[in-house]
C-alpha cells in the first residue's frame, strides 16, 4: 500500500517542496512542531530507516545537511534538531526541526496549525537560503 509520502513523491498530493533529487525529497511538515519543520524522505518506500541500504542511509544525511543549515539561517532557533520516529507514516523519514532546547523535539506536544499562505512564505524563505 502506498504511503502518503509516496503519493507526495509521485505528485498526487501537493507539498511545499524544499529540495529534491533522484533519491530524496524534502518538504515542509503541514502539522509541524515548530516553524520550518521539514521532512526528508527517501523516494523508495521503506518502513524503517535502518532498513534502507547503507548507501541511502548515509546519503540521507548529506542531502539533509544544506536544508538544516538553511533552517538555522532563517528560523528563530539555536540549531536544527534531527529526529527519526517513524510511527505515524510507514515510510522512513527524518524530521529536521528548528529548536531552542532539547524539549522542542517533543513530538507529543500540540502541533502548530499554519495557513497555506504561512507555509508558502516559510517555503520561500528557506529556499532563498539554500
Amino acid at each position: 500500500m502506498e504511503s502518503i509520502f509516496t503519493k507526495i513523491i509521485d505528485g498526487s498530493i501537493p507539498c511545499f517542496k524544499i529540495k529534491e533529487d533522484e533519491h530524496f525529497i524534502a518538504f515542509l511538515d503541514i502539522n509541524p512542531i515548530a516553524l520550518g519543520h521539514t521532512l526528508v524522505v527517501p523516494k523508495v518506500q521503506v518502513d524503517k530507516i535502518f532498513d534502507l541500504s547503507d548507501q541511502l542511509l548515509s546519503e540521507a544525511l548529506v542531502f539533509a545537511k544544506p536544508i538544516a543549515k538553511a533552517l538555522e539561517k532563517t528560523m528563530d532557533c539555536q540549531r536544527c534538531g534531527i529526529s527519526v520516529i517513524g510511527l505515524e507514516v510507514p515510510h522512513a523519514h527524518i524530521h529536521l526541526v528548528p529548536i531552542q532546547t532539547a524539549d522542542d523535539l517533543n513530538f507529543t506536544r500540540t502541533k502548530l496549525t499554519l495557513s497555506m499562505d504561512t507555509l508558502k512564505q516559510l517555503q520561500e524563505t528557506i529556499l532563498q537560503a539554500l
